[in-house]
């Protein structure tokens, strides 16, 4: 079974883990709202990821819209929602009133410039839309939650609070008067945050991302960072691995992943393992990073094969790099394992674009990782479908079971096998330069 918050945390392990899901969400969560990018020049990372990702520019909030304290510029593909703010000059603030043209009223300048310093390009906020974030902000502190923005009411429509979730990431928590008046309006000022206004469409741009399937944070303390958050949020673990499950002979890793009671809101946590032949690449990852933080989001495809290879043709001219595919062997006996769900011409596909494929009971799996997108080996992106796992909800409607396929155990391996040799090329560069030194 799983652990429970009043006895000692212990990992199980895979096999040994049973699912349970107890709904004991402490406020209605709703679904991933958007993710909050920290960075010291939105313009130039908006537009990077925007060309990289197929996510079309769909609002903006900058010195053209009134806004002199920060530079914010929205991303959007179906449901996936990603934010670039970088700070203006303080100077420009009125002293009395320093946030008082500031779209996101939690946005701190001495917070976001220590954050760059300290980080490098990374997530600042993860945004949950819930019922109430007013409720949602007041039940976490409750529970031991670490406040970082008290509940703000913009506009008399939306309200916005954030609590600390570890390192220098906040969850933040969105929620609107009228969710209904929200979703149907093609204002941004109303379904996004007031003080944002549209950006027209130059060009068509989809390459079929869909919405935000989890954010994986890298944390020192796996015990203390999930009963930190599990008991704030109520979330329950959903899966587990340890670094036997997971690892391979010279690096390792143990994870529990935490979910809402719909199992749409899913927050992995890595921990690293001391003791094998290489450094995991969770401790390179806190290295570099200065601590804990987001290290990897997984991005729904509804068609992860027009995904790639849109995003291929873009490696190395401005898009995202990709780890290196696993052996031929690998595709070899892909077929054994997946031939009942994908066709023959999808198992080619898969090692054409390099396309990694894991399973559950429930469901199938399509994975592939970037390299990490910025200067630190730091933060990646991973591109996901999850095949399966169909249910119709009261309403009749059809939707996917959270978390379907799982979440990549066979081909945990297969990545540290690849971000080792990624590493080992990093390494024979510094040997070769320290040596003509």
């Amino acid at each position: 079974m799983g652990h429970d918050t009043d006895t000692q945390f212990k990992l199980v392990g895979f096999s040994n883990f049973v699912r349970t899901n107890p709904r004991s969400d402490r406020f209605n969560v709703n679904r991933f709202h958007h993710i909050e990018f920290w960075c010291t020049d939105a313009t130039n990372c908006a537009l990077r990821f925007s060309w990289g990702l197929g996510m079309p520019m769909v609002a903006k909030s900058d010195l053209s819209t009134g806004n002199q304290t920060h530079a914010s510029y929205l991303l959007r593909s179906g449901d996936l929602s990603f934010l670039f703010t970088a700070p203006y000059s303080p100077t420009l603030a009125d002293p009395a009133r320093p946030n008082s043209t500031a779209s996101i009223p939690t946005f701190d300048h001495s917070a976001s410039r220590a954050f760059s310093a300290k980080h490098g390009l990374g997530v600042r906020a993860i945004a949950i839309q819930v019922q109430d974030a007013e409720l949602a902000f007041n039940a976490s502190v409750s529970h031991g939650a670490k406040s970082s923005a008290q509940p703000i009411l913009l506009d008399n429509r939306v309200t916005i609070a954030e609590v600390h979730l570890y390192g220098d990431v906040v969850l933040r928590y969105i929620s609107y008067k009228d969710p209904a008046a929200q979703l149907s309006d093609p204002n941004p000022d109303s379904w996004f945050l007031p003080g944002f206004e549209p950006v027209p469409a130059s060009f068509p741009l989809d390459f079929g991302l869909r919405r935000l399937d989890h954010a994986v944070g890298n944390v020192d303390n796996l015990s203390a960072a999930v009963e930190y958050v599990k008991g704030f949020t109520g979330f329950h673990e959903f899966a587990e691995f340890t670094a036997e499950d997971v690892g391979t002979s010279e690096s390792g890793l143990n994870s529990v992943v935490l979910a809402s009671n719909e199992e749409t809101v899913l927050l992995p946590m890595n921990e690293p393992v001391y003791g094998t032949k290489r450094k995991s690449q969770i401790q390179t990852y806190l290295e570099h990073n200065e601590g804990a933080g987001v290290q990897h989001l997984a991005l729904v495809s509804g068609d992860i094969f027009r995904t790639l290879r849109e995003m291929r043709q873009r490696s190395g001219i401005g898009g995202f790099e990709f780890m290196p595919s696993p052996p031929p062997t690998y595709y070899g006996n892909l077929k054994k394992r997946a031939g009942d769900v994908l066709t023959d011409e999808q198992i080619n596909e898969c090692e054409e674009l390099g396309i990694l494929v894991d399973r559950d009971d429930q469901g199938t799996l399509l994975q592939i990782f970037t390299k990490p997108v910025g200067d630190r080996p730091t933060i990646f992106v991973e591109i996901i479908q999850r095949v399966g796992c169909m249910l119709k909800n009261e309403e009749g409607k059809v939707y996917q079971k959270g978390g379907c396929g799982g979440f990549g155990k066979g081909n945990f391996s297969e990545l540290f096998k690849s971000i080792e040799e990624y590493e080992k090329t990093l390494e024979a560069r510094q040997i070769v330069e320290s040596a003509a030194a």
